[in-house]
């Protein structure tokens, strides 16, 4: 635990016997406040007095979420095809290994079982380094397959949103997975299994027009980006100014799409008081 700690001229660095990353990892907040990675990960990357919720993926929902970071990965060697052979700037496969390298992914989302707080519960956690999160065969099949796991199981499921959307590279077959997975909430309503869906920064495209609005719970991070088509191409379509704040998840919830917003620090706490209310 840091016994130490400097704050001159907006900077935060502890200092401590045991170092879990290396020096030098800094990270700079949009309004200018400078911390070390070390420090914003024990914030559950939150940056301290701003408030500001670092945009983070699976590898880092899953530490904050699961007891100990102990979880069972589902469906870890899903990887897409490439059915209609599209090329824009680049050949699809090729896009697709690229990203695979980059971030150490197979797709755009993992899936996984484990405790939380001591409950059993089903995660799906969208990567918005893969292709922009975008949402494609794979991912429509890894959420139905995760969520055929809290069926099994009667598990609730969480459902963590980041994506631009469908994926264009699969055309019509992306856009199957809205249904896909839209019918499987149905059968977990059916089965009376818990869905909460959070939405985090961006939630947008047929994402949001699918599994990320269907929750029992729509829950969302502050100041994420939700909607459907994103600010620019609405407001170059209608010709007229947006309001302040538009699809900002306070937007959102001031007109009655979410349910609550949570700071991702009490986001683990949250989720597992609603769920031994509801269960």
């Amino acid at each position: 635990m840091p016994w130490f700690k400097r704050t001159d001229k907006g900077i935060l660095t502890p200092t401590e016997a045991k170092r879990e990353v290396p020096d030098g990892l800094w990270f700079k907040s949009p309004a200018g406040k400078i911390i070390h990675t070390r420090e914003l990960k024990n914030n559950a990357y939150v940056v301290p007095e701003e408030e500001y919720h670092v945009k983070i993926g699976s590898k880092e929902y899953f530490e904050i979420l699961f007891d100990n970071n102990e979880f069972t990965e589902l469906d870890t060697t899903l990887e897409s095809g490439d059915p209609l052979k599209f090329v824009d700037t680049k050949p699809y496969p090729k896009r697709i290994k690229e990203s695979q390298a980059k971030s150490q992914l197979k797709d755009a989302v993992r899936t996984a079982y484990g405790k939380m707080e001591g409950q059993d519960i089903v995660i799906a956690c969208m990567d918005f380094t893969f292709i922009g999160g975008s949402m494609g065969s794979v991912v429509g099949e890894k959420i139905a397959r995760a969520m055929d796991h809290s069926l099994k199981t009667n598990a609730p499921f969480l459902m963590i949103s980041r994506s631009g959307g469908a994926r264009m590279m699969e055309a019509g077959l992306s856009l199957m997975q809205m249904a896909k997975t839209s019918a499987r909430i149905a059968l977990l309503d059916e089965a009376k299994i818990p869905y909460i869906s959070l939405l985090t920064d961006p939630t947008t495209g047929g994402v949001t027009a699918s599994y990320a609005m269907l929750g029992d719970f729509n829950i969302a991070e502050p100041n994420a980006l939700i909607g459907f088509a994103g600010p620019r191409v609405i407001r170059e379509t209608i010709g007229k100014d947006l309001p302040k704040g538009f699809q900002s998840s306070e937007f959102v919830l001031e007109h009655g799409f979410l349910d609550f917003i949570v700071d991702r620090r009490i986001l683990k706490s949250k989720l597992s008081t609603l769920l031994r209310m509801i269960r």
